[in-house]
């Protein structure tokens, strides 16, 4: 069975998982993950990406991303990759492969998903046993939506704008939300969302969705969906 093309539509929000080959490590020191962080916020800006939510394990990240373009993502996510296999072989001392093929992806829907899927990804180190608070692991983007922190490569989403009319009231309003943790069936759905391809959200929301793409948002659209008169990619 042929490999469904990537779905990908301008204007809506994306959660991706970039994995190493065979779960082997993808960083080794706090340099490799700077690095890894500079080639994203670098190839963001230059492929009109925007990144609301990130977080960098030992053997896999998380992105949370809108892209302007039906191309994007695909090619922030090429330039990172291959410049960041150059720069960790060269320092390992190691040749061949560091992925696990090409990255996952879920379109989401933002009202319903968006920041449950913030949450799931700066509580990745929490639910490894890394941390016991967020706030306590360097390498996401937590710190940077509490207050703590800034890190201007990322762009809040307009959702985050909406918990609070102040900086103050909004990373409270965060902190709390990812205080609260995430139902282990949201959990579960954008896991599997992602790693199948599928788009994520209620049944309205994905059959809207399908008309803007002739590629099969989810697994319950059998069929051959019928071409989009105003295909946006």
């Amino acid at each position: 069975m042929a490999r469904l093309p990537r779905l990908t539509v301008p204007g809506y929000a994306h959660h991706l998982i970039q994995r190493g080959n065979n779960r082997q490590a993808v960083v080794a020191t706090d340099a490799d993950r700077q690095c890894l962080l500079d080639l994203l916020a670098e190839h963001a800006k230059a492929c009109d990406v925007a990144v609301h939510a990130y977080v960098l394990m030992d053997n896999h990240f998380h992105l949370l991303a809108t892209p302007a373009t039906s191309q994007g993502l695909a090619q922030m996510m090429q330039a990172v990759g291959r410049r960041y296999v150059r720069y960790f072989n060269s320092r390992q001392k190691r040749t061949g492969t560091l992925w696990e093929g090409r990255f996952k992806s879920s379109l989401i829907q933002s009202e319903r998903y968006l920041l449950a899927c913030m949450a799931y990804i700066d509580l990745n180190p929490v639910r490894a046993g890394m941390v016991q608070q967020p706030g306590d692991y360097r390498w996401s983007g937590y710190a940077h939506h509490t207050g703590q922190r800034t890190e201007p490569w990322l762009t809040p989403h307009p959702l985050y704008w909406e918990l609070g009319n102040t900086p103050f009231s909004r990373e409270m309003a965060y902190a709390n939300l990812v205080q609260l943790g995430i139902a282990s069936v949201q959990q579960a759905a954008l896991t599997d969302a992602t790693l199948r391809g599928w788009a994520l959200g209620e049944p309205d929301f994905v059959a809207n969705l399908q008309k803007k793409t002739p590629r099969r948002v989810s697994k319950s659209s059998a069929g051959r969906p019928a071409l989009a008169a105003n295909k946006t990619d």
